[in-house]
């Protein structure tokens, strides 16, 4: 089966709303295959997917392949989790999304990556921190993950591209849009010479929700989560969460621990209190392990 029709069924699957993705994406998996879910579906009362054509599933799958040539002619890939260049690490999360889409280069090396994650109003320290751990992160030849946001994430990104290393943006928009307007050119760069990862649909603008999913995408794609500043309402704070869920590290910088959230997930277990970058960068070094040595599960 091509690969083609399989994400153009994938597609098919996800564009009625009355399904929720995560129970689309059990079931693609379990199947082996969205095209088995979707003709499966056709003997059931799923009417709603195939609304507006009036040849069925060839017409639906039909116009699912010219969106995915569209995009793919933007320069918008996509990848679904039966896809073997789906990143493994994400599959090891209930968040999974079942498909995302890229623009630039995936690499197996990400799997050991490390999020710089903090708040959009970030104070100077918080800022120059940041900047110190993303760019002590990049010497030491890790990838530095973070979300494109204003803040901690622009500064972590930049550091990271200033010393040469990888950096890796998992938005909470489509890739036809920016958050903020202002890092449309970083994204553009980080694009072109990096990795950009959406979970929505191209086109889709920011909000609240696609904020906190983004965070659980992230935190399932690195191997650790450092947070840098967050208030008690902060995407950061929610990844701090998910991270432990996912079983991931997570750090908090000393300064973090003025919130009421911090203090209290600073007993509990995975996460550890640090003090500056140098404590960070040693600690990592301890916990995770080189690329060739990973093994999911």
């Amino acid at each position: 089966m091509d690969r083609l029709t399989e994400h153009a069924a994938l597609l098919t699957l996800l564009r009625g709303r009355r399904r929720q993705w995560g129970h689309v994406a059990d079931e693609v998996e379990e199947a082996g295959s969205a095209l088995r879910v979707l003709e499966a579906d056709t003997n059931t009362d799923q009417g709603d997917l195939f609304e507006g054509f009036s040849d069925g599933i060839g017409a639906a799958l039909d116009t699912a392949r010219e969106t995915l040539l569209g995009w793919d002619a933007q320069g918008i890939r996509i990848v679904t989790l039966l896809d073997a260049d789906y990143p493994a690490q994400l599959l090891t999360v209930h968040q999974r999304p079942p498909f995302l889409f890229f623009r630039g280069q995936m690499s197996p090396d990400d799997a050991t990556g490390v999020a710089v994650v903090g708040t959009r109003s970030a104070s100077t320290e918080g800022l120059r921190r940041a900047d110190e751990i993303a760019a002590g992160l990049a010497r030491r030849g890790r990838v530095v993950v973070s979300g494109l946001a204003a803040g901690i994430d622009t500064v972590a990104h930049r550091a990271a591209l200033r010393e040469g290393g990888r950096t890796v943006a998992v938005i909470g928009t489509g890739l036809l849009k920016s958050y903020p307007k202002e890092n449309a050119p970083l994204q553009e760069k980080l694009a072109r010479e990096q990795l950009v990862l959406s979970q929505f649909w191209p086109d889709s603008p920011p909000t609240r929700t696609s904020f906190l999913m983004r965070n659980g995408v992230m935190s399932g794609y690195a191997a650790a989560t450092v947070v840098v500043e967050a208030p008690e309402k902060s995407g950061a704070r929610t990844q701090a969460r998910l991270a432990l869920e996912h079983g991931r590290p997570v750090f908090l910088l000393d300064t973090v621990l003025v919130h009421a959230w911090a203090q209290e997930y600073a007993h509990r277990p995975g996460v550890t209190v640090v003090s500056s970058a140098e404590e960070v960068l040693n600690l990592l070094d301890d916990l995770t392990v080189p690329p060739d040595e990973v093994v999911w599960s």
